[in-house]
């Protein structure tokens, strides 16, 4: 009588929050931010009373938000940052809706394995299916919920208040480091394309 099958489970078969592609994108964010918040620039410096002045024209009013966004872009992301958490804090609703759909984009497609088929009630969906719901599903929930108007709104809100404090903040006493060039964008520090190419390879096998 032969022995009975012992089963055995598939060791190469891991959650998607396991992968290393999943761990290398959250070591790129970490280091990003990291090296970002190395450049923020002392608060004091950002709301010195001393430095406060209304400026002539429309012109110098550009000129100076150009030159405070290049010099101040850390601390004006992180005030944009804590006026969006603070409007998704006061609408638990939306701030679990939100969630939700970026977990969903994060563990159902970015860093799915491509051998493991996405199946939801005994139903097996290919990637260019699971895609296209993701898609949809974005849609309906930036588009035909509150969550879209709330981000919307904060977001409003957070540029009025930086363009509005970079054009009355005068920057005369400032100084742009040599290796940050001033036409550097608000989210230049975050390192985007660094953090996104952990991604990539997940994201180029689907297409």
């Amino acid at each position: 009588m032969s022995s009975p099958t012992i089963p055995i489970s598939n060791p190469q078969t891991q959650s998607p929050i396991a992968t290393p592609a999943f761990r290398a994108f959250l070591s790129r964010i970490s280091t990003s931010i990291r090296q970002g918040f190395s450049q923020r620039r002392p608060w004091s410096e950002l709301i010195d009373r001393n430095y406060m002045a209304r400026p002539d024209s429309l012109s110098e009013a550009a000129t100076r938000i150009r030159k405070n966004l290049s010099y101040f872009k850390v601390n004006y992301i992180t005030l944009l940052a804590l006026i969006l958490a603070f409007s998704l804090l006061s609408h638990p609703l939306s701030l679990i809706v939100l969630l939700s759909l970026l977990a969903s984009w994060i563990f159902l497609y970015l860093f799915r394995p491509s051998d493991q088929p996405l199946v939801i009630l005994g139903r097996s969906f290919s990637d260019r299916e699971t895609l296209g719901i993701l898609v949809v599903l974005t849609i309906v929930v930036i588009f035909l919920t509150s969550v879209g108007s709330l981000l919307i709104s904060a977001s409003m809100v957070g540029f009025a208040l930086v363009c509005a404090h970079g054009a009355f903040r005068v920057p005369e006493d400032l100084f742009l480091d040599d290796q940050e060039p001033a036409s550097a964008g608000l989210l230049s520090f975050l390192g985007v394309t660094s953090a996104a190419a952990a991604a990539a390879p997940a994201v180029a096998a689907r297409v």
